[in-house]
């Protein structure tokens, strides 16, 4: 089975580069996008399985980023993580609960967080598509 694609959209290289390194030796394959017109871009032309997605960007917010995945039929059922500095508890339950996020992982985030979340989200996407026995 080919490698997961998650795609990383940040408006901070660093970051990007971090999960980048910390996935990819696990064997998923990382592209990065640095901010949300970019993020939407790349999702559209490149199509990952996964998106791992920051909240506080300048040019356009995690949140319309989001949204706007939501709204394409293309992207519509991708999963998304968000990966924030925005820990407090209200900014999670509206993720989880409201806008249904995937999952919700805050910075900073430990090696571990980032690939359990990965993990288990990808897991969850592909038993949601198995046929019922």
């Amino acid at each position: 089975m080919a490698a997961a694609r998650i795609l990383c959209i940040d408006d901070e290289k660093e970051i990007i580069d971090l999960i980048r390194l910390i996935l990819g030796r696990k064997g998923y394959e990382v592209e990065g996008a640095i901010g949300g017109e970019a993020g939407l871009a790349k999702a559209r032309a490149w199509k990952p399985d996964l998106v791992l997605l920051d909240l506080m960007m300048p040019d356009m917010d995690g949140w319309e980023v989001f949204h706007r995945i939501r709204a394409e039929e293309a992207l519509a059922k991708v999963p998304v993580v968000v990966v924030t500095a925005r820990a407090q508890s209200i900014d999670r339950v509206l993720g989880l609960h409201v806008a249904r996020v995937n999952d919700y992982i805050s910075k900073p985030f430990t090696p571990q967080d980032l690939v359990e979340s990965v993990e288990r989200v990808l897991a969850s996407q592909h038993a949601s598509r198995l046929p019922p026995e």
